[in-house]
């Protein structure tokens, strides 16, 4: 495994951008002070972020399911994204697109040290083993041992489940290729630790999370559908209907080993 510089190690663990809060995953409280200021700073008509939703018209255009608002969740977990209408099950949350970035390891070893803890902060990585900045708000989406959403193989994620008003939006993020083992909060559940090859372990229990939501896919609203290439959007309508094998989300693992 590539060892990351200091600051890229092990917050790069907490992928599609540290999802809101890092204090429940070990990571210092400095930097959800940091991140308090900056978004501060992005949104001056907002002096107390703790107490109102952060709304702007520069987060109005997003790739992130629309029926969502980032909001403060709690000191200990920070902030969420979390659904502000109903979001049924099958429908999709989240789309990679255009604007946002990728990095390779080489680039980012090439940053400042600023910019290394920025993107340790709020990137995570794919099967190539490049780091993913997300420009919208999928960047605070918080971890889950037992998420709302779940990544697919085609770049985009579905919710899971019903996410009901005022739920968070969630990943698990042992299918986002951490460079590091992290402790998450314990939520009761058998897995404390989040682990570099949880995609190994676990790919066939989200496996049957995922084709049970795609059987939903053509019978709900997407808003985001048209996000997605047109051959992806067929597939997708075949998958549903049982035409086409859905691919394992184990195709998003990256081996750091080859």
């Amino acid at each position: 495994m590539r060892k990351a510089p200091a600051l890229l190690c092990p917050s790069f663990c907490l992928p599609r951008e540290t999802r809101g809060s890092q204090i429940n995953h070990g990571v210092s409280v400095l930097q959800n002070v940091r991140l308090t200021h900056t978004i501060r700073r992005l949104l001056p008509g907002h002096p107390n972020p703790k107490k109102q939703v952060l709304s702007n018209p520069a987060f109005e255009q997003r790739m992130i399911h629309p029926d969502t608002e980032l909001r403060f969740i709690s000191s200990e977990i920070g902030y969420g994204v979390v659904a502000t209408k109903l979001i049924p099950k099958g429908t999709i949350t989240w789309v990679q697109d255009k604007l946002d970035r990728v990095f390779s390891p080489m680039q980012i070893d090439q940053m400042g040290a600023e910019y290394q803890h920025i993107l340790s902060t709020y990137c995570y990585r794919n099967n190539a083993g490049n780091f993913v900045l997300c420009w919208d708000n999928g960047r605070f989406v918080n971890h889950s041992f037992n998420s709302t959403c779940i990544s697919t193989a085609y770049d985009f994620e579905f919710a899971v489940r019903d996410i009901h008003p005022g739920e968070e939006l969630t990943d698990d993020y042992g299918y986002l290729n951490i460079t590091e083992p992290f402790r998450a909060m314990d939520e009761g559940k058998r897995r404390k630790k989040v682990y570099p090859d949880d995609l190994v372990k676990y790919h066939r229990v989200w496996d049957k999370k995922l084709e049970a939501a795609f059987k939903y896919y053509p019978k709900v609203e997407q808003p985001l559908q048209k996000l997605l290439p047109e051959e992806t959007r067929h597939l997708c309508s075949q998958i549903a209907v049982g035409d086409e094998k859905m691919s394992s989300i184990l195709t998003c693992y990256f081996d750091p080993s080859k």
